[in-house]
């Protein structure tokens, strides 16, 4: 029955190649007896014996289903699915700005935007970047691979933001090649010495991630190499673990402990926490602000990583967008807007949703696949079609060592430096000449749900 199945398969996947490239090796009578042969057995055979059963089947249920399905069955364990949730949640999208015409004036064309934002505003040394956008915590070792990390901090640097060491081991390459370094202050027990931390602009303590919640990981000895061992300073036969508390961390006042320690040791630096958005989000707020920190990570459920469950990734946490509005509002109510930066993390893809998400209320915002996309740019041909382009970036990509550090810094910096140049156009158009002057008040929704979750009119509700 399958064995039929197959060729009936095989028969309408044949019929169904068309276009100019089947015409010419074929022939177009040739073609056209195996399209007319193919959608008969479509038009014909009983619904159960169909190959299109399979078709409606996947409809139902969804591709990504089945083929997660297949995997569970095929793995017995729990999958991890890289780069985020397909998962389609309430987001940026759903808001539009205005415009100004007459009411609200638009800029002249010769006049100068500024869309330079401070990372810990009131700390002894903060850091300015030159744009609201900053490179994404990525691991080396656990994620990426060291010329992958080192490209991105060159191009960060070349476009005058900053970049993240993730939660991986450091390197010292990816310090000489940043101008502003976040240092990522992880759950695991590897690194986060005093020497390695005064090298770096800010620190970011790791509480959890939109993608993987507060959940902890492994990393096995066995998927390192002899590289990645040294660079972790683990001997052969210890695995990393990234647990789910950060260690010593289990109350408020072990929280604020870590962040005086922390700011002692950084002489100053920005300190800050990295944290996923949940329901209980005001009341982690409330702790997180009331222990000190000068800047706050926030990432959406729409948040990606090398790898995680996708349980983890589809069904939990709070979108980006009522996440940002939730948290700047409270950190406005409560007289932290002046001293803690916020920065947005999780599916930012565009100028338009980096400006949308500071309108929000967010300072600047995290990029993560999107600059993997835009610094691998025609690098990804080295590993299609027959690998994924992440194959170009990853620690173990089969691809790793033919990626140029070079290229993918130019062209990193390349994007950043067109998105910095959109948001800026974006700042005119709403008749505004700082970044900082633009909120709320530029913003519709088109869904009743964005509208009445972050308490914006709807775009066909008139003014005044």
């Amino acid at each position: 029955m399958y064995g039929k199945k197959l060729k009936k398969a095989a028969l309408v996947g044949t019929g169904l190649l068309g276009g100019s490239v089947a015409a010419t090796i074929l022939g177009r009578g040739a073609v056209n007896r195996v399209h007319d042969a193919s959608l008969k057995v479509l038009m014909n055979d009983v619904y159960d014996e169909n190959i299109w059963e399979l078709v409606s089947a996947a409809t139902r249920l969804g591709l990504q289903n089945v083929v997660e399905t297949n995997l569970r069955s095929s793995e017995g364990k729990v999958i991890e699915r890289p780069m985020g949730s397909p998962k389609k949640f309430p987001g940026l999208e759903d808001l539009l700005f205005t415009i100004s015409q007459m009411y609200n004036l638009p800029i002249p064309l010769e006049q100068t935007t500024d869309s330079s934002v401070t990372i810990g505003k009131k700390s002894e040394k903060p850091f300015t970047i030159s744009m609201p956008i900053m490179i994404a915590p990525m691991a080396y070792g656990v994620a990426l691979s060291k010329k992958a990390k080192i490209a991105l901090a060159k191009g960060s640097a070349m476009a005058g933001t900053s970049t993240n060491t993730g939660e991986g081991p450091f390197l010292p390459e990816e310090r000489q090649a940043a101008r502003y370094l976040i240092y990522q202050f992880h759950r695991g027990d590897w690194g986060k010495t005093p020497e390695i931390m005064r090298q770096c602009d800010a620190i970011e303590i790791q509480l959890g991630q939109g993608s993987i919640s507060g959940v902890g990981h492994i990393l096995h000895s066995k998927d390192m190499d002899k590289e990645l061992r040294n660079a972790f300073g683990f001997p052969k036969g210890r695995d990393a673990v990234a647990h789910s508390l950060q260690p010593g961390v289990s109350s408020p006042q072990d929280l604020k402990d870590l962040i005086d320690k922390l700011r002692d040791i950084g002489q100053g630096i920005p300190i800050g926490v990295k944290m996923a958005a949940g329901k209980f989000l005001e009341k982690d707020l409330e702790i997180i602000c009331g222990a000190g920190v000068d800047f706050i990570s926030l990432e959406g459920a729409e948040a990606a990583t090398k790898a995680s469950p996708p349980i983890l990734q589809d069904d939990f946490g709070v979108p980006m967008i009522f996440a940002i509005y939730r948290a700047a509002r409270w950190l406005e109510k409560n007289n932290y807007k002046n001293q803690v930066s916020l920065i947005a993390s999780g599916k930012m893809r565009t100028p338009g949703d980096i400006l949308k998400a500071c309108a929000l209320g967010a300072d600047a915002c995290y990029i993560g696949t999107i600059a993997l996309f835009a610094m691998s740019h025609t690098q990804v041909l080295k590993a299609l079609p027959f690998e994924p382009p992440t194959q170009v970036v990853w620690y173990h990509g089969k691809y790793q060592n033919k990626f140029s550090i070079e290229e993918g810094a130019k062209y990193l910096n390349k994007f950043l430096r067109s998105c910095k140049e959109e948001i800026n156009h974006g700042i005119k158009a709403l008749g505004k000449t700082s970044l900082q002057d633009v909120g709320l008040n530029e913003l519709m929704a088109t869904s009743e749900m964005v509208s009445k979750g972050c308490n914006l009119p709807m775009v066909y509700e008139p003014y005044g």
